[in-house]
């Protein structure tokens, strides 16, 4: 991208990928290095997802703005779509005229977390840009650097729970900073999890342990016990339990037989089912397995 603007050949963009992955971030630089700050306002035109872009819009003020030249400036006007999955299929035809049109004085750039939701048409005439989720290594200098300016007391178990809960999404781990260090003073690992409600590693362990080692009953009553405690929800115990079991050493026809069945357990949770009678067949599910296991022992 540096370069197509330092050779002042900028072809239309398409930036895609998850959130909080900087994809409005760049194009808002760029725009900021194109232009200067008083003609701003008369060559970008940036329209959201929250403003109306159906297909009038595109045919009245993208196509007004992007059909009048630039008196005494040399270069091109820049229309920024965010948030472009969003659009529907008339809107996305009726742009790829009015693109391929005033390609001389204009270029666009959209912006989108699905491909797939992009008219091909629109996709060929884009030069396409996959924003992936940050890496760690990426992350972390930058949550240290707002932290060192901000002044927050954040230990080393805590910013690795930030980066682990953000999943590569930097506007979420800005955010989850941000709240744990308002609500608690200090960030730690225990803190970060308790703010954004995600089952502590340790709780998980125990609950895994309590399944599989402890009578039916009494699991299900200690398992609801700290669901009610620590206010956790069932799918984010499924999500955790299932990378647990990745790492449990299983025989692998038993372990196939248990992720298929938290597959229909977390499939049920998602119809809306109810979550008592879901975490008893969860707890059920790992008594079958543990005893299959004993079997073959």
């Amino acid at each position: 991208v540096q370069r197509f603007i330092s050779e002042d050949r900028l072809p239309h963009l398409l930036l895609y990928g998850p959130p909080g992955t900087g994809k409005t971030s760049t194009i808002l630089a760029c725009a900021r290095q194109l232009y200067r700050e008083r003609e701003f306002g008369s060559m970008v035109l940036e329209l959201n997802a929250s403003d109306d872009r159906g297909i009038d819009i595109v045919r009245g003020p993208i196509l007004s703005f992007a059909s009048t030249r630039t008196i005494f400036k040399k270069g091109f006007k820049l229309v920024i779509l965010d948030e472009a999955d969003a659009m529907t299929q008339d809107a996305q035809n009726a742009l790829r005229r009015v693109i391929e049109k005033f390609t001389e004085n204009t270029r666009f750039c959209l912006i989108c977390n699905y491909l797939s939701k992009i008219i091909p048409a629109l996709q060929s005439r884009c030069t396409r840009f996959r924003f992936g989720p940050l890496t760690p290594e990426l992350m972390v200098p930058r949550l240290q650097h707002v932290i060192q300016e901000e002044g927050v007391d954040v230990s080393e178990d805590g910013m690795k729970a930030l980066v682990t809960l953000s999943s590569g999404d930097m506007r979420r781990a800005l955010n989850i900073l941000q709240s744990t260090s308002m609500a608690f003073g200090k960030v730690t690992e225990e803190n970060v999890y308790t703010c954004t409600g995600h089952p502590l590693k340790s709780d998980i362990a125990n609950i895994l342990d309590w399944m599989l080692n402890q009578d039916f009953s009494t699991a299900y009553r200690k398992i609801m016990e700290l669901k009610t405690l620590k206010g956790l929800a069932l799918q984010d115990i499924l999500t955790e339990i299932h990378l647990f079991v990745h790492r449990v050493d299983f025989p692998p026809s038993i372990r196939i037989q248990l992720l298929i069945k938290l597959a229909d357990i977390e499939y049920r949770l998602a119809a809306g089912t109810s979550e008592k009678i879901q975490l008893s067949s969860l707890i059920a599910a790992f008594q079958v397995t543990r005893d299959l296991v004993m079997a073959k022992a």
